[in-house]
């Protein structure tokens, strides 16, 4: 398989006999059909489970000459090192879609500097009798309104911003609407920590950020020598391999509410999501269309006006 994107960044076009695609994420291959016509076996395989599940499909030439024979081909090792010098070969295609030298833009990424480091950590608590899923010991809530109509309204008691805080903070689970605050235009570096045994798959709604980094073990500060600042993939779904981190730059430009939750429907629904709410205080339709006269509004908001477009 020969990788040529992901996620809309061009790649350098390596090649695969297998390759990992974590929840979430997309890629597109090229595969040349230039082996005799015969049947070929085609197999997904579940990668660190306990059993791991396989299934296939067949590969069949139109003058195939023969039907697949023995068994399917294994799946690939289950060590997570294998996995992750896969992901850390993935880069950026400096040549294709003409590079452009905006600051804010994807080809300097690396020389940017970085004003504000936030740190989310997973975790799986129990609150209130019942297995729950949180990020920074925040298991999230749904409110009685809509974040964002809630947000636009300006109706108080729906949420509190720094809900949240930007660090791990080691202690027990508690339920909340949780919102971070961030400020329009800056310029973020955000670790996702897992210190469980299993593989996170992280999304930031409305954004692409850069994958800049991932290892084993605890991030500090030194980790950054470690970064890829020159060729690494725009992405919006990132893995987190178990006992390990993952590092992104992601630049503030786009005003709004957003979901950063994970990939794991049940973690989703069960609390390991949150909000940002990226804020301006020009109030620009340059920077955010106003909500539609036809937005339907309910809990708190319900009866009140939009403004007009």
């Amino acid at each position: 398989m020969k990788l040529v994107e992901v996620e809309g960044s061009h790649t350098l076009q390596n090649i695969y006999s297998s390759l990992d695609v974590h929840l979430g994420q997309s890629y597109s291959v090229l595969v040349t059909a230039d082996q005799p016509p015969k049947d070929y076996y085609v197999v997904a395989s579940m990668r660190f489970t306990n059993p791991v599940l396989t299934t296939t499909a067949i590969l069949h030439y139109a003058n195939s000459a023969g039907a697949v024979s023995g068994p399917p081909p294994g799946g690939p090792t289950i060590q997570i090192d294998w996995s992750l010098n896969q992901a850390r070969s993935i880069r950026w295609n400096l040549t294709a879609s003409g590079p452009r030298p905006n600051p804010q833009g994807s080809y300097h990424y690396g020389l940017i500097n970085t004003t504000r480091t936030i740190r989310l950590a997973n975790s799986a608590p129990i609150i209130n009798g019942k297995q729950r899923y949180a990020v920074n010991s925040v298991s999230f809530i749904p409110a009685d309104t809509p974040l964002k109509i809630a947000d636009y309204f300006k109706i108080s008691g729906v949420f509190n911003l720094g809900t949240i805080s930007d660090n791990p903070t080691g202690g027990g689970g508690y339920l909340q609407s949780s919102v971070m605050a961030a400020d329009f235009r800056a310029y973020v570096e955000i670790v996702f920590e897992n210190s469980e045994d299993t593989v996170q798959s992280w999304h930031i709604n409305g954004y692409s950020f850069f994958v800049v980094g991932l290892d084993g073990g605890q991030w500090t500060p030194a980790s950054r020598l470690s970064y890829n600042l020159r060729d690494t993939v725009s992405r919006s779904t990132v893995q987190v391999y178990p006992k390990s981190w993952t590092a992104i730059y992601m630049a503030l430009d786009n005003v709004g509410m957003w979901n950063i939750r994970s990939e794991n429907w049940a973690r989703q629904y069960l609390g390991q999501q949150f909000y940002l709410r990226v804020y301006s205080p020009v109030n620009s339709w340059r920077d955010e269309f106003p909500i539609p006269k036809n937005a339907l509004l309910c809990g708190r908001a319900s009866g009140r006006k939009t403004r007009p477009l």
